[in-house]
């Protein structure tokens, strides 16, 4: 398992006063450092430590988001009237409710 291919975010945090590292695939574990290269580093560092202890103990270890396919496609239940609202929003503008429902949701 190559624990680079995790997805890694550093942010400030206010209440701690320092930079925090986060992993997406791990989200009970966080690392707090003075510094952005500090807080990547070390929740880097407990993430490989965190899927080690996974792999010794034969539990299953979260993919990569990375390394997920995904189908570009996916379902989801909107109310009657937003439908319809979205439905009169791509005639009006000529396109499908597809292409309308991605412009929306990647903006």
């Amino acid at each position: 398992m190559n624990i680079s291919h995790y997805t890694y975010r550093v942010t400030w945090s206010p209440e701690d006063n320092e930079h925090l590292g986060l992993c997406t695939e791990f989200p009970s574990l966080s690392w707090l450092a003075s510094t952005t290269e500090d807080a990547l580093k070390g929740i880097q560092q407990m993430v490989g430590d965190v899927v080690m202890d996974m792999q010794a103990n034969d539990e299953l270890i979260p993919t990569p988001l990375a390394e997920k396919n995904y189908s570009g496609e996916f379902r989801v239940r909107i109310p009657p009237i937003v439908h319809r609202a979205l439905a009169m929003q791509a005639a009006e503008q000529g396109v499908s409710l597809n292409r309308l429902a991605s412009a929306k949701l990647s903006s």
